[in-house]
């Protein structure tokens, strides 16, 4: 097992470790979720099954898995990184590593949120409370800030919420030679090229969603040594660097209104949705906006505190209750914790320019991918015409 995290037993984590938490309050957080979930059973490869089964406002963990709704096949090695928080459902499908032995794999997706409170004590969330400070004092989640505004005032608004989003960071010139820059970078994307993601229209049109390694570009390179973008990772008050200092320094995202395959338009996500969450987090993702970010033109939309719990899986661009729109203008920067829910509708305008965005990543110090790769959302990466399926997609192949 991965440095630090413990060698677990299949079979004694359930009949003896998972009863003892659930025993110890960790099955009254999700008495109500599962209810809504119907029963999930695990089986390993190599022998051996128990179904998670909700039954009448409680939930039992049976041997074998005759009776499940939905029937998971993982290695070892795969569920012992999910109770561990260093998997995930939606990683394990793209990758390959989860397969259906019966019913849809998107059930186990939706029981996630449960999974993290079981397995780790994470409450779920619950996107009606209200959104407080540490001192209980209401927020407005419309809230922005200037770089050089308070920063304790910044810090309780980014823990709180789990976002920030800051006005005129970058001038209209650097705007301009940062967008120069990015058409640069997206005419030097190919298809199939594992540093480019693509989408298509109705129509089968080929659209360019977002380049990885844009940091080639030498405005685009500067920007992870830019003492304001330094400054704004000093927000969240914990200790983050950028780990990518060369060429995956620097993602460029596009938005278009029309994309009907891959995933141009991002459904309802946490950043470290696809693993890593025990190593990476805190991690958050500097967003830096080259044109407008409104509804017309696709904003980023997040969930208020849902950093600090687990929360189901919403089907890709459904309203959520209590999520809020971060409507942006060029020049303007947001940073958000990289386990917030979050997500960005298609545009509803009838023309662009759509939104057009830099990403950044800092990072915890130290932290690392448990296999030994590069990014997590690699895993996204490998068609040869570089689509990017849907999570609907990945789990009907599993």
């Amino acid at each position: 097992m991965t440095q630090g995290f413990s060698a677990l037993d299949f079979d004694e984590y359930h009949r003896k470790e998972l009863p003892r938490l659930m025993a110890e309050g960790r099955e009254a957080l999700v008495a109500d979720e599962v209810a809504r979930r119907g029963s999930l059973a695990f089986r390993i490869d190599d022998g051996g099954s128990y179904t998670y089964q909700p039954r009448q406002g409680r939930l039992e963990i049976v041997p074998g898995d005759v009776a499940a709704d939905t029937v998971v096949g993982l290695d070892r090695a795969s569920w012992a990184g999910l109770v561990h928080d260093l998997e995930s459902a939606p990683g394990l499908l793209y990758d390959g590593r989860a397969r259906s032995l019966r019913g849809d794999l998107m059930r186990f997706v939706m029981w996630e949120p449960a999974l993290r409170a079981l397995y780790n004590g994470v409450p779920i969330h619950d996107p009606g409370a209200p959104l407080v400070d540490a001192e209980g004092e209401s927020l407005d989640p419309a809230q922005t800030f200037r770089l050089d505004d308070d920063p304790e005032e910044m810090t309780a608004f980014m823990r709180a919420a789990g976002y920030i989003l800051l006005k005129n960071v970058f001038s209209e010139a650097e705007v301009a030679a940062l967008r120069k820059e990015a058409e640069a970078a997206g005419e030097r994307a190919v298809e199939g090229d594992q540093k480019s993601w693509w989408g298509k229209t109705a129509s089968g049109e080929v659209l360019l969603s977002r380049v990885i390694e844009a940091a080639v570009l030498p405005a685009m390179r500067s920007l992870p040594r830019d003492p304001r973008i330094l400054r704004i990772g000093e927000i969240p008050g914990v200790d983050l660097e950028l780990p990518h200092q060369g060429e995956d320094g620097v993602a460029v995202l596009w938005k278009s209104p029309d994309a009907v395959e891959g995933i141009t338009n991002l459904p309802w996500h946490r950043d470290c949705g696809m693993g890593g969450h025990a190593l990476t987090c805190p991690c958050c993702v500097c967003q830096i906006y080259l044109t407008p970010a409104t509804p017309e033109m696709g904003p980023l939309e997040v969930l208020p505190g849902s950093h600090r719990g687990a929360y189901a899986f919403a089907e890709p661009h459904e309203r959520v209750p209590g999520a809020v729109a971060v409507p942006a203008e060029a020049g303007d920067v947001s940073l958000h914790f990289g386990d917030v829910m979050h997500g960005t509708p298609p545009p509803t305008g009838e023309q662009g320019p759509y939104r057009v965005s830099l990403l950044l990543s800092f990072a915890g110090k130290g932290s690392y991918h448990h296999r030994g790769k590069r990014h997590y959302n690699d895993v996204l990466l490998g068609q040869e015409d570089g689509q990017i399926a849907s999570l609907r997609a990945a789990a009907e192949r599993g």
